[in-house]
């Protein structure tokens, strides 16, 4: 059953800061409340859906700018509702999950997620990385609408930072916003190794090294969609993009 708390009214995109809108889909009142209360006190406004299919209904009608989306749900699961929302209209997606399954993480971040945050979880750490992710959408939008000087090519891998599109191999590949800011990192100084560290403070704007494991489930999903040998892991240390030796 959906549970639907501070609407707002008119069809216009959301504007920063207050008027962020996020969608919190969640089966556990305690877990939902909580997340919306914390939300409320950082300025968003906050609607909240228990199952799959009310999910999916409320972002079609309410137009989120961000989706903070269980995986486990009545109805439908998590999987099924970000694919079905993405489809429809891209927008950044934090997955939870309650078991810390690596599977489950790559799974979600394939379907279209942006981040994942494993239960139980601090609702500091939740605010801050909603927080990054909006700022990442902005971001985004501004190196869109930003000429850029043509295409960077590694070899038979190409990277249109204009469109944001990437190529193997003249194919396309489909990435997701942080996948394509963790690829671009990487390709500006490349062969060069970068630690978790520095890639969280890049990709993430994450100051402390909390997130590492996020950042090697993304790498892993990266790999699986522009070539493993394409990345490189440097063990204790971090990663490296490798490109032709000339």
């Amino acid at each position: 059953m959906e549970q639907t708390h501070t609407a707002h009214n008119g069809t216009a995109t959301a504007t920063p800061g207050a008027q962020r809108r996020v969608l919190v889909v969640e089966d556990d009142p305690t877990i939902v409340d909580a997340i919306a209360a914390r939300l409320r006190a950082e300025g968003f406004l906050v609607q909240t859906a228990g199952d799959g299919p009310a999910a999916v209904d409320t972002a079609e009608a309410w137009q989120p700018d961000l989706l903070i989306l269980d995986i486990m749900l009545p109805g439908f699961d998590g999987l099924e509702v970000c694919r079905r929302v993405q489809a429809a209209r891209p927008v950044p997606v934090l997955m939870l999950t309650a078991r810390d399954d690596e599977t489950d993480m790559l799974v979600g971040l394939g379907v279209g997620a942006d981040d994942y945050m494993t239960k139980p979880f601090s609702m500091r750490e939740l605010a801050a990385r909603v927080h990054v992710l909006l700022r990442r959408v902005e971001r985004a939008a501004i190196a869109a609408s930003t000429p850029r000087s043509g295409i960077l090519r590694l070899g038979e891998l190409e990277i249109d930072h204009a469109q944001r599109r990437v190529r193997v191999r003249s194919d396309d590949v489909h990435l997701t916003p942080t996948e394509f800011d963790l690829l671009v990192c990487l390709a500006n100084t490349p062969r060069a190794v970068l630690s978790r560290e520095q890639l969280l403070a890049e990709v993430w704007d994450w100051a402390d090294a909390s997130g590492t494991r996020t950042v090697d489930s993304h790498i892993k999903a990266l790999r699986r969609k522009i070539g493993a040998e394409r990345i490189r892991t440097v063990h204790g240390v971090g990663y490296a993009l490798e490109t032709p030796t000339p």
